[in-house]
């Protein structure tokens, strides 16, 4: 099993990356796991002094849960868990269902940052946009996937996101494989690193 890493700032065009390289394989060939489905409870989550859950801190992630799927696939186990709703009381979550395949992209914010994490990957991917570019997309996805309040958008990008970025994820931007420029457009890069890994499988 291959192994990727991939990471970048919120707004950078992680998901969708991600979503078109998974759109060139088949199921059986490629599994995809997410950091987004190992946070921690709402209620476990650190509070700024303005009364504002952090999700963008390391600790807010269950590490171990995911390090131990991720330790689970790469053994050829299948992993299941509980999908994580971001807190949207209008939507149910399921049980979710990652098999083990010959290519397991990991994702999220911090999987540089953690070392036991990083110590897994074979290959590593820095998605980098802008901070004008990525604050703009954050503030689309805020308001329409998840209904946040401009002024709350705005406030989070400035005490929680920006700070994040800095001090967890382009600290690692030197220690990547390649460095996926998403100012315009990733197709380039997206073609040759499709075309990589389907001569390994």
């Amino acid at each position: 099993m291959l192994v990727i890493g991939i990471s970048g700032g919120s707004g950078s065009g992680k998901t969708s990356f991600i979503r078109d390289i998974k759109k060139q394989f088949a199921n059986n060939e490629i599994t995809l796991l997410s950091q987004d489905e190992y946070y921690k409870p709402r209620e476990e989550q650190i509070t700024d002094n303005q009364g504002f859950k952090n999700f963008d801190l390391p600790t807010s992630i269950d590490i171990d849960g995911f390090v131990g799927d991720i330790k689970k696939l790469k053994k050829g186990e299948t992993v299941k868990r509980l999908e994580y709703t971001f807190n949207n009381e209008k939507k149910d979550a399921t049980i979710l269902e990652f098999k083990p395949t010959n290519i397991l992209i990991v994702e999220g914010l911090f999987i540089f940052h953690h070392e036991e994490i990083r110590n897994l990957l074979d290959f590593k991917i820095m998605i980098y946009a802008s901070s004008a570019l990525t604050v703009i997309r954050r503030i689309q996805r805020d308001r329409i996937e998840r209904n946040y309040p401009l002024e709350d958008v705005l406030y989070r990008y400035e005490h929680h996101v920006l700070p994040a970025f800095e001090k967890f994820i382009e600290p690692y931007i030197d220690e990547v494989d390649i460095i996926v420029n998403n100012n315009k457009n990733y197709t380039k890069a997206l073609n040759m690193f499709v075309n990589y890994l389907k001569t390994l499988i």
